[in-house]
């Protein structure tokens, strides 16, 4: 909406339109409050498979990333081999990786950064940007394709891609991170 053509009312009419808005919100709410419930409820997947990550005293198991919590959330960062910087989106998310995981940590859980770049590639970066969270690297593992946060070529060129679990209905590009 153009600020300079924006309407102005009485306090009258826009405690009205709060009003009505506010109860749409409040409905909203409570539908993504349901929601987020079905979500919590989904069962789970056992993962049988061995991955393997780079950080900053060697290699890690999926297992070794959750440290002493029972709990663990990964966030896949884009960052891809040969990058000087990480994807825009990641960034404005990890800066406030940080202050969140003092709470998480006191409810047993662990918060993990995930990228495809070789360990060493992103470490300036990391500390340009002044974060402290755990950042390993999956390269050389089949953990990021497996969970599908991002396709191998060969599997766009055939079809056999998924994103947001389905196949894509376009062309899509090969993971940038």
């Amino acid at each position: 909406m153009n600020v300079a053509n924006h309407p102005v009312v009485s306090r009258e009419e826009w405690l009205a339109a709060r009003q009505q808005h506010l109860a749409r919100e409040k409905a909203f709410t409570r539908e993504r409050d349901r929601l987020s419930a079905e979500r919590r409820a989904l069962p789970w997947v056992k993962v049988d498979k061995d991955y393997h990550f780079q950080g900053p005293n060697g290699e890690l198991r999926l297992n070794d990333l959750f440290g002493q919590n029972s709990q663990l959330i990964i966030y896949h960062f884009m960052f891809a081999k040969g990058w000087e910087q990480g994807c825009q989106g990641c960034s404005f998310l990890s800066d406030h990786i940080d202050g969140a995981n003092q709470h998480l940590a006191h409810h047993d859980v662990a918060v993990v950064a995930v990228s495809h770049a070789p360990f060493n590639e992103f470490q300036d970066f990391k500390k340009r940007m002044g974060w402290k969270f755990g950042w390993v690297s999956s390269e050389g593992c089949d953990f990021n394709y497996d969970f599908g946060v991002c396709a191998r070529a060969e599997d766009v060129a055939e079809g056999k891609a998924t994103y947001n679990y389905e196949k894509p209905t376009a062309p899509r590009k090969k993971c940038r991170g």
